[in-house]
């Protein structure tokens, strides 16, 4: 299973991420490619304490989604809606320099893949993940958004 723990797994987003440009269309949902970055941005930062999110979890979401999203090769869902707090158009990081938000992202990946990562804080669909799912998870985040805009 693909993930960030992996050097070759993480080098491969950090690839695809280089390849992204503000003109890539989104074959799904709202987001514009300069958002997607800023909303991974964001979704990295929930996992080493430098942002919040409210909650909107379950039993179910914390047992069965958690496991088929992180266990199974299934492709997440397309259009699913986000937190408030890591869309771009409501409470996320606005967009500001296409580049700088780039290299942004790159060095909040960086510090998600060492050691600032906090575990006790909890995915707000998923509940508590170990290092190894936040890990998992952050690869499939990046890998679905890459794939929304063609990447």
């Amino acid at each position: 299973m693909r993930t960030l723990e992996s050097t070759a797994d993480r080098q491969s987003i950090e690839g695809r991420f280089a390849t992204l440009t503000s003109a890539d269309e989104r074959r799904w949902g709202k987001m514009t490619a300069h958002e997607m970055i800023c909303h991974l941005s964001d979704a990295y930062q929930l996992a080493i304490g430098e942002k919040t999110v409210s909650s909107a979890t379950g039993f179910l979401q914390r047992t069965l989604v958690k496991w088929v999203a992180l266990n199974t090769p299934l492709p997440w869902p397309k259009g699913l809606p986000t937190r408030p707090e890591m869309e771009q158009q409501v409470g996320g990081t606005p967009p500001a320099g296409f580049d700088e938000d780039r290299q942004n992202l790159l060095a909040v990946l960086d510090r998600f893949c060492g050691n600032r990562m906090d575990v006790s804080i909890p995915h707000p669909i998923f509940g508590r993940l170990t290092r190894a799912e936040w890990l998992r998870w952050g690869y499939l985040h990046a890998d679905h958004h890459l794939r929304q805009f063609g990447r």
